[in-house]
């Protein structure tokens, strides 16, 4: 409608200054008049062939010139209005397409729990804000008001509860890329099962837990090498279900080794000065102790430091040489993972040791770069 009475105006103020074209001093000599002009339509409330009188009315003297440019100015205004209009009405639905805000994210954590270290890994890497909430791991004081009596857990927008590290990661993950789902309608993908393992405890599982929940066109944008999908949840799996059990008894490998860990474990926890004193002292002995079964259990070698530098070298094998990371040039969920485990021991001795008989020093120092650079944006 703008558009239309701007062409109007503007087609009436060119004829108004055709008109002063002749001699405003004898009327006979004028054109003939505008409702007599084949190319000019009039608009009205009359039937049909209803000329308003501004067409039939004779011109002012004097006042041609002026009413043209007048009319020409609101054809310029008109116009200027039109394409404001445009403009905001754009600017209108770019806004409306815009993506929500933030969620806002807490974590309740054990510092040292490589299964807490890989959800911050993911969240520093991808740039999420987020708070922590450090969790008494005596009293567990922080989770009392949960039924899921482990860590991590991500409480969204303080409504939504997201257990288990892989669950929290892959729910997070098809939430970044697909702006289409909300987290509760991402998590009913991953049901909760439960079921009792070889030792008769009943465990909670989660179907699908390393599948990020993308329709076709989205995962072919994420995953553009072929194959890359099923070697990233390959080896998240064999992150969770392998080297994540090599962390205990290397680092209470020894009396000594498991009194180190411990005066770390509580100097970066949350202990009262009881706690910590018996944390320390009891627990590195127990630990000491617990790390023989649990090499028992997997079926560790003697010297457990051996299967740690196989599974590592076996990593740095799977990247190949032509890689930075596992995904490429930039690190996939695979690379935040196997960097979330390994990053808990970080001054130890097993880490040392890790490092400088392993081949792994060059990726993992890359991922720390890669992950403290988006963690600062």
């Amino acid at each position: 409608m703008a558009a239309a009475c701007t062409r109007l105006l503007g087609q009436i103020g060119r004829h108004a200054l055709l008109t002063q074209s002749c001699s405003t001093g004898n009327l006979t000599a004028l054109p003939p008049r505008i409702s007599r002009l084949g190319g000019v339509r009039a608009y009205g409330t009359g039937g049909t062939g209803y000329r308003s009188k501004l067409f039939n009315s004779p011109p002012l003297r004097f006042g041609g010139r002026t009413l043209g440019c007048a009319f020409l100015l609101g054809g310029g205004f008109g116009l200027y209005q039109t394409i404001k209009f445009t403009f905001q009405r754009q600017f209108a639905d770019q806004t409306t397409d815009a993506p929500e805000r933030e969620p806002a994210l807490t974590l309740y954590q054990y510092k040292t729990c490589p299964f807490c270290s890989k959800v911050r890994a993911f969240l520093d890497y991808s740039g999420l804000p987020y708070q922590i909430v450090e969790v008494n791991p005596v009293i567990r004081q922080e989770i009392k008001w949960s039924k899921y009596r482990k860590v991590p857990i991500l409480m969204v927008d303080d409504t939504v509860q997201l257990n288990d590290s892989s669950v929290i990661i892959s729910t997070l993950k098809t939430f970044l890329v697909s702006k289409e789902k909300t987290i509760p309608q991402i998590l009913i993908c991953y049901p909760e099962m439960k079921s009792t393992n070889d030792r008769g405890k009943e465990v909670i599982e989660y179907n699908n837990k390393y599948w990020v929940m993308l329709s076709e066109s989205e995962g072919d944008q994420l995953y553009q090498e072929k194959g890359s999908r099923k070697e990233e949840m390959k080896w998240r799996q064999w992150a969770d279900d392998w080297l994540v059990h090599l962390i205990s008894p290397n680092v209470y490998r020894t009396p000594s080794e498991s009194l180190a860990s411990f005066d770390y474990i509580v100097r970066e926890g949350k202990f009262g000065t009881f706690e910590g004193f018996f944390a320390k002292y009891v627990g590195a002995l127990a630990m000491f102790l617990i790390s023989k079964r649990l090499k028992r259990r997997h079926n560790l070698q003697d010297d457990v430091r051996q299967d740690l530098y196989t599974a590592v070298n076996d990593w740095v094998s799977a990247i190949g040489k032509t890689r930075k990371f596992m995904g490429g040039e930039q690190p996939n969920l695979a690379d935040l993972a196997v960097f979330g485990v390994l990053r808990v021991m970080e001054g130890l001795q097993s880490f040392d040791d890790m490092m400088e008989n392993t081949k792994v020093k060059y990726w993992y120092r890359r991922m720390e770069r890669a992950v403290q650079h988006k963690g600062q944006n």
